[in-house]
């Protein structure tokens, strides 16, 4: 995690496990237009790790192990359920699906869920993400079928988040 002003937090696995976790079941929705309902998680909330945080930041720029990045609105983060994931129906996510710890942000189409997290730095600037740049939505919101950029190539409004979104459960207490 890494701050305005230039000071970076580090987790390693293990500081990383011993964090609370949650289990939680949540619905993906596919640019593609596929969707798959009630997929079962563990992780860690962002929440831990942005907990105590003062910032006046607008956007967090997640960066992966390869080249993808994404941005998000840090309130997105912050005030809507969202998790850095590393098991998936009960066993670690394999590689192939972002194992061994990816980005979920469920009330976003998943390209936003970044597989393999590496790093994410504060911004007071929204930069154009891998995806964005090739022509998705800036913000991607399912609901809203917020697929793609308009013709002219410019960013489309990003909306507020709204809270109690469909499809989103947390099972259980933290452990």
């Amino acid at each position: 995690m890494a701050g305005l002003d230039g000071s970076e937090c580090r987790w390693d696995w293990l500081a990383f496990h011993a964090l609370p976790a949650e289990t939680f079941c949540v619905d993906l929705h596919s640019v593609a237009g596929w969707f798959k309902i009630a997929t079962c998680w563990r992780g860690v909330p962002l929440r831990e790790f942005l907990a105590g945080l003062s910032t006046v930041a607008g956007y967090a720029h997640i960066s992966t192990w390869g080249s993808y990045t994404t941005s998000v609105p840090l309130e997105d983060l912050v005030e809507m359920p969202t998790w850095i994931a590393f098991d998936y129906e009960g066993a670690p996510i394999p590689a192939e699906h972002g194992g061994s710890a990816r980005l979920l942000i469920p009330h976003l189409y998943l390209w936003k869920s970044a597989k393999w997290v590496r790093r994410i730095a504060l911004s007071n600037r929204d930069r154009p993400g891998t995806t964005e740049r090739g022509g998705l939505h800036l913000y991607g919101d399912p609901w809203r079928e917020q697929r793609y950029r308009d013709h002219a190539g410019l960013p489309t409004d990003r909306p507020v988040p709204a809270t109690g979104r469909p499809g989103i459960t947390t099972e259980g207490a933290r452990s």
